[in-house]
């Protein structure tokens, strides 16, 4: 299967993608409407020019008409004003709906982000999503901005031209435009080139925009295995790419612009001389030659503009093509039609009913990650799940929360399957604490209570004491109103990992999930986290995924998981005397060094 980035439109206009995208603009009809207007007056004005040459040339002038001579040069004077005040009144507002329509797109952009299962992100570089959201959106506010409206102007004023010169002089008219079919030709051959290179572009930028997201957050990996000069051989791979297919476009541009001038200067020649001629033999005046001579130059300047109009219609069907695919993702991970309400009162019972789960297929088959796995939680329950890398315990967790659904069983909270609550209302009764830590570069208190409203300061200090993390923070310049680096960068992985977990605390779940959150922290901040997590467990059910077995010796019950399947269940001391998975782990995990 092709990247989404080689997926390149086959065809150079698509009526349906244009629907699509002239239905963001359906808001500000009254304001298209508007545009158009101001294009067609403006276009008209510039047309105007020409034609009151002629008539001093050919009037004025030989009667030595001065009056009329200067209500004439005012009124070509009035005739630029007024189309540089309708062109300068257009632009502002082209651009203003160009703007407006693209805050509409990136917000529902970001709204589908939102909302997509975790699995397509498993599958898509961040990179790419970057490039949506920012560079593609951006290619369709140039088209709205400078194009789609903007070619009306180029078309009206072809229009009012191509009549002026018919009905000054239908026949030094149709010599002007002897050079047309050259013109298209040139054209067509320009539109098939840049469409090409452009798309080369869009295609380069992507991975470019890729690789460097990858790179910038993995910089910590880079300079620990002294990656630096392999990556900027590898960056400058690609950024020549992406110069390559640049310069490639700029070629085509510094060839076809010149050839236009050519076709415009052969125009001119031939008004010159065949009107020339018609001077001389007395069938054609001075002044008609005059006018044709600007009307030509005006003439060529909107096809030009015109071919210019296309390469931006070629990027944004490129785009609007990618844009649309992203908001055409359907996530399959949703809300029920008809919903089970939960009561306030959460008892916060789990229980796991013959789950077998499978992140995809191989040779069209589930490579289970999971395979009939049945244990029930009690409401309050401290329950540890343990077992080797790869046995499926993290997995559980994504299941629980429901990031992902399972292909068989069900998975019931208060005896509810979880398929027919609300995501919002399963996963706010469920906090969770992970081994990575992600924090936002906004304030500690921002990233405790995730902005939301309806958590005071109060409760957000309280819960960083019970875990043990306001001594830090009181420390820090700022408090709890201190900024932090990008991810938590400012801070100690420890110290993240206290963080992580008052955030868990503010919103004062009803079950309670860690993810080995004390596996990254010393000794000192793990006793802390120790000392809170026994207290606010009471009344909680409390599910913990742990490497390290010292972490789970007073849990309830243990589950011991291996290649998918649950094997042992039992207190510590139970599955110590049982001697079986678990008693080897222990061996291995405290066997005295040799």
């Amino acid at each position: 299967m092709k990247p989404a980035e080689e997926e390149v439109l086959q065809k150079g206009y698509d009526g349906e993608l244009m629907r699509r995208l002239l239905a963001y603009v359906a808001p500000y009809k009254l304001q298209v409407a508007a545009g158009v207007t101001l294009l067609i007056c403006a276009s008209a004005l510039v047309t105007v020019g020409p034609w009151l040459t002629q008539l001093a040339i050919d009037g004025a002038i030989p009667e030595g008409d001065t009056d009329l001579l200067a209500l004439l040069a005012l009124g070509y004077l009035g005739a630029a004003v007024g189309a540089f005040a309708l062109e300068y009144a257009q632009g502002l507002l082209t651009t203003w709906l160009g703007q407006s329509v693209m805050y509409d797109m990136r917000r529902e952009v970001f709204k589908k982000l939102q909302n997509l299962d975790l699995k397509y992100y498993d599958k898509t570089p961040v990179g790419r999503l970057m490039t949506r959201i920012t560079s593609d959106v951006e290619t369709l506010n140039e088209l709205l901005s400078s194009g789609l409206v903007t070619v009306f102007g180029d078309l009206f004023t072809l229009f009012f031209i191509f009549g002026f010169m018919l009905v000054m002089d239908w026949k030094l008219a149709l010599v002007t435009f002897a050079v047309l079919p050259f013109v298209g030709y040139a054209v067509f051959l320009f539109r098939a080139r840049i469409r090409d290179a452009y798309r080369d572009i869009r295609k380069r930028v992507s991975a470019l925009n890729s690789f460097l997201h990858e790179r910038f957050t993995g910089m910590r990996i880079v300079q620990l295995f002294n990656r630096e000069h392999a990556e900027q051989a590898r960056h400058a791979e690609l950024d020549g790419d992406y110069l390559a297919a640049h310069l490639r476009s700029i070629r085509y541009y510094a060839l076809f612009f010149p050839v236009i001038e050519v076709f415009t200067a052969t125009a001119l020649a031939l008004v010159i001389w065949s009107g020339g001629a018609r001077v001389l033999e007395g069938t054609l005046t001075v002044g008609i030659i005059a006018a044709f001579l600007q009307y030509a130059r005006r003439f060529f300047r909107p096809i030009q503009d015109l071919s210019e109009k296309y390469n931006l219609l070629q990027g944004a069907m490129a785009s609007s093509e990618r844009i649309f695919a992203l908001l055409d993702e359907e996530a399959e991970i949703v809300d029920p039609e008809d919903p089970v309400e939960l009561p306030a009162e959460t008892r916060g019972e789990i229980e796991f009913r013959n789950v077998s789960f499978a992140y995809g297929k191989r040779d069209d088959e589930w490579d289970w990650v999971l395979r009939d796995v049945s244990f029930h939680v009690r409401a309050g329950e401290k329950v540890a799940i343990v077992g080797h890398t790869g046995a499926g315990k993290t997995t559980i967790i994504n299941l629980l929360m429901r990031f992902y659904d399972v292909q068989e069983g069900q998975i019931l909270l208060d005896g509810v399957c979880i398929r027919e609550l609300r995501l919002d209302q399963l996963r706010q009764r469920v906090g969770l604490v992970l081994q990575d830590v992600f924090l936002f570069s906004e304030s500690i208190e921002y990233n405790l209570r995730l902005g939301s409203s309806e958590i005071g300061p109060d409760v957000v200090r309280a819960a960083a004491e019970r875990v043990g993390a306001s001594p830090f923070i009181e420390r820090l310049e700022n408090g709890y109103d201190q900024a932090l680096g990008e991810r938590g960068i400012s801070l100690s992985v420890g110290e993240r990992q206290l963080i992580s977990f008052a955030r868990a605390l503010v919103f004062d779940p009803p079950i309670l999930v860690l993810d080995e959150a004390t596996s990254s922290v010393d000794s000192e901040i793990e006793e802390k986290i120790e000392r809170a997590t026994d207290e606010v467990m009471k009344g909680r059910t409390s599910i913990v995924i742990a490497h390290r077995l010292s972490t789970v010796v007073n849990a309830d019950r243990i589950l011991v998981m291996h290649r998918g399947a649950l094997r042992e269940q039992g207190t510590h001391a139970e599955l110590l005397e049982a001697g079986g998975l678990y008693a080897r782990l222990h061996e291995l995990q405290f066997a005295p060094a040799v």
